[in-house]
């Protein structure tokens, strides 16, 4: 066979196949290392102590940034406000019991037990009651066992947050700039004025929380006002403060009359008499028997009359007051004395309805807009007035500074004709 030649392929025979090479590689495993228990111990030692690291810096943070905190956040107090009376038709009243009511025995030991009763209330109600008198005056000799001397009951009206608001007679703002508040545990604290009006009679001072101890706030209440509007003849009623002639007095009673008034420039307050002995120029709370304030007792109630006995004016007519006080807020304030001429008056008279104008003040807003004695006001910022109340919500809803305009009616020499004034609000502070 020649060497050129290449050998034929029988058909038994394929090409020649490239075997694949395979390698094998020893593949090692690596094995952990027996957990001991010597190692657990360690690794739980290393845990607690780093968190005990931890948990060192973070109280040592906290108690550094406590007092920032406090101050920074107490800067900004929360606005106060005083819950509006319920409607008198949504309380809910007991069904009639149809059994035969049973007439209890009583003695002198349930005579006992109802009085206990009370003192209950009244020790509780207490706690909302306060003695305020000016820091920089000093007390006199005579005054040092009765505790009345330059001093008036004041009242925990609001806690927004930051400081304890304290409702009182303006007659201890005089001629001071610093107060001292007593709690009912025998604490004292200093005070600052928060606002003032001269026409109600009221001033809010401000005691800082941040101040008081803890044995002091277990013994303080903020008071709940409750709704002297349902108040009537013959309920019992309870009297705390310094009506006696003497600090921190309490006395018991009911109300003798709910139909006389107090009136103020550009409002009346409903007065709730009751048979309470009072000294005169005596101050304090009036309360029922829910422990609810019903009444401020002042000084300044029938000023010309005799009768000793506790006045007060009633707490549903001094709310609006209340919430622009406690926030620092003045009261609007107009300067007009007046009374309702409704629908009957009107035509019996031959007058306009609204407003007939009695009186109004010197040196007032309304005197400064040219409202005389003998207007009849009919119409404030818009807003028609036919009812004494009517006005007085339309002045409180004004603010002080700003203008409004007031539309009514004048006498002439051929009738009635219209009339209308630019009032810039003012404010007695």
């Amino acid at each position: 066979m020649p060497y050129d030649e290449k050998p034929k392929q029988g058909p038994d025979t394929g090409p020649q196949e490239e075997k694949e090479e395979k390698f094998s590689f020893i593949q090692e495993t690596i094995k952990p290392k027996p957990v001991t228990r010597r190692k657990i111990l360690t690794q739980l030692a290393r845990i607690v102590i780093y968190g005990l690291i931890f948990g060192a810096f973070a109280c040592l943070g906290f108690f550094a940034l406590k007092p920032w905190v406090q101050n920074r956040f107490q800067n900004i107090p929360k606005t106060v406000t005083i819950q509006e009376d319920e409607d008198e038709g949504t309380v809910q009243t007991a069904p009639p019991d149809t059994a035969e009511a049973v007439s209890p025995v009583l003695n002198a030991d349930s005579y006992k037990e109802i009085m206990r009763s009370m003192y209950d209330i009244a020790k509780d109600a207490g706690k909302c009651v306060v003695t305020v008198q000016p820091a920089d005056k000093e007390k006199s000799f005579s005054s040092e066992g009765s505790g009345t001397e330059n001093s008036v009951a004041g009242l925990v009206a609001a806690d927004n947050g930051k400081e304890l608001l304290i409702l009182c007679d303006n007659s201890v703002c005089a001629d001071a700039e610093n107060w001292t508040v007593t709690f009912s545990d025998g604490s004292q604290y200093g005070a600052t004025l928060k606002k003032q009006d001269k026409n109600s009679g009221f001033a809010a001072l401000s005691v800082q929380r941040i101040n008081l101890t803890t044995s002091t706030w277990n013994s303080v209440l903020v008071a709940t006002l409750g709704n002297s509007s349902v108040t009537t003849e013959g309920d019992v009623v309870i009297a705390l403060g310094n009506m006696f002639g003497y600090a921190k007095g309490t006395g018991f009673g009911i109300v003798s009359s709910n139909i006389y008034e107090e009136s103020k420039a550009d409002g009346q307050y409903n007065v709730l008499t009751t048979d309470i002995p009072a000294e005169n120029g005596g101050t304090g709370i009036l309360f029922n028997l829910k422990g609810e304030v019903i009444g401020m007792i002042s000084p300044g109630i029938w000023e010309n009359t005799e009768a000793n006995t506790t006045k007060a004016l009633a707490i549903s007519d001094l709310k609006s007051t209340i919430e622009l006080l406690v926030n620092g807020e003045s009261v609007p304030y107009v300067g007009i004395y007046g009374t309702t001429i409704n629908d009957t008056m009107a035509e019996k008279e031959n007058m306009p309805v609204g407003i007939y104008v009695i009186e109004v003040n010197p040196d007032s807003p309304a005197m400064a807009a040219g409202i005389q004695s003998g207007d009849i006001l009919q119409e404030v910022s818009e807003a028609k007035v036919s009812s004494t109340l009517s006005y007085e919500k339309a002045v409180m809803s004004s603010k002080v500074g700003g203008t409004i305009k007031m539309k009514g009616k004048r006498r002439g020499a051929n009738g009635y004709v219209d009339i209308d004034f630019n009032v810039t609000i003012g404010s007695l502070e």
